[in-house]
């Protein structure tokens, strides 16, 4: 199964393409879709959807994970990330593909086995699981966690709801 997972950001949107293969995880592609901070919104918004398509395109996941929004102190910020939240999830649904989210806990739960790890923990863990050479960029690297929680939770819930069905 492949997996997009997506760490969105009205200014830095960060992506993460994984394989999993049996139990194993293969880091295929991370980056990061940078906007300017002086450009319309919907301008901002666009060039997210752009970027996303472009990923979606060169390398075909199979699901669509996305990082759910935690609560700001800041209610501007939080409503400019609920904006490129929506073009994420858009990008997924507008591709036919399913699309799945995460708090930052059940995140760094799946990834440290702490929910309330540090960043650097987390960034840490990532380099360490998809064996990359270096740290990745702070977006990319939380968006590959984001594509790992899905990779350790897809089979479990495929799992349950299967059992559901059959008590049906």
């Amino acid at each position: 199964m492949r997996i997009l997972g997506i760490d969105p950001g009205s200014r830095i949107t960060g992506y993460g393409v994984i394989e999993k293969q049996g139990n194993r995880l293969i880091h295929i592609d991370n980056g990061a879709i940078f906007t300017r901070s002086d450009a319309d919104l919907a301008d901002r918004l666009k060039l997210i959807h752009d970027g996303l398509c472009r990923v979606i395109a060169d390398y075909a996941p199979e699901a669509v994970a996305v990082e759910s929004i935690f609560v700001a102190k800041n209610a501007l910020s939080a409503l400019k990330l609920g904006h490129a939240r929506g073009a994420a999830l858009l990008v997924g649904v507008n591709h036919g593909l399913p699309v799945h989210e995460y708090s930052a806990l059940q995140v760094k739960n799946a990834v440290v086995g702490y929910g309330k790890a540090a960043k650097q923990q987390v960034q840490q863990m990532v380099k360490v699981l998809m064996n990359l050479p270096e740290i990745a960029q702070e977006d990319a690297s939380d968006a590959l966690a984001v594509a790992i929680c899905h990779a350790h939770s897809a089979g479990l819930s495929n799992r349950l709801e299967q059992a559901l069905a059959k008590k049906r």
